[in-house]
């Protein structure tokens, strides 16, 4: 990261301290001062100071300063959410055959919200709006193969 000449100030301001305080030798603050005002990063500026008690980047107690300050690090970008009714839909649907198919229907319509919500909204969740759709439409299937098979007996027995 680029030093601004606020940086290269700060930088000077510690190395005059050092200097009065006795840290320095005359001849290699003068030398560091040069240095600091041709310095043109936080790391060059961050080398000059790092033996002296205060430096542009507060120091780490726990190891070596890091060579960009934190407030110039870049952002990491925010992760990209999961779509709650696609959860949903899962969930419903892993739930059908122990609720002996009543949570198929909520499974489906979650999975076609969510599908339509996700492409919309560029969200995670895909697969499992899909796999919750699927398991609906199993328990749904399951459940109207067990009426025709019923309806089959009793016209048999009829």
């Amino acid at each position: 990261m680029r030093a601004s000449h606020a940086d290269r100030e700060r930088a000077v301001d510690v190395l005059k301290a050092g200097f009065a305080e006795g840290r320095l030798p005359q001849q290699e603050y003068e030398q560091r001062i040069g240095h600091a005002y041709q310095a043109q990063t936080h790391a060059e500026l961050q080398l000059l100071v790092a033996d002296l008690p205060q430096g542009p980047v507060p120091q780490s107690q726990f190891g070596p300063p890091p060579a960009v300050p934190p407030a110039f690090m870049p952002v990491r970008p925010m992760p990209v959410p999961t779509n709650g009714s696609a959860t949903g839909a899962l969930i419903c649907g892993v739930l059908t055959p122990v609720t002996w198919g009543l949570t198929s229907i909520p499974a489906v319509i979650l999975g076609h919200k969510a599908r339509a919500e996700i492409r919309r909204t560029g969200e995670r969740g895909d697969g499992q709006a899909v796999a919750g759709m699927i398991l609906g439409w199993l328990g749904i299937s399951g459940w109207v193969l067990f009426f025709i098979f019923l309806l089959l007996v009793g016209v048999a027995h009829a």
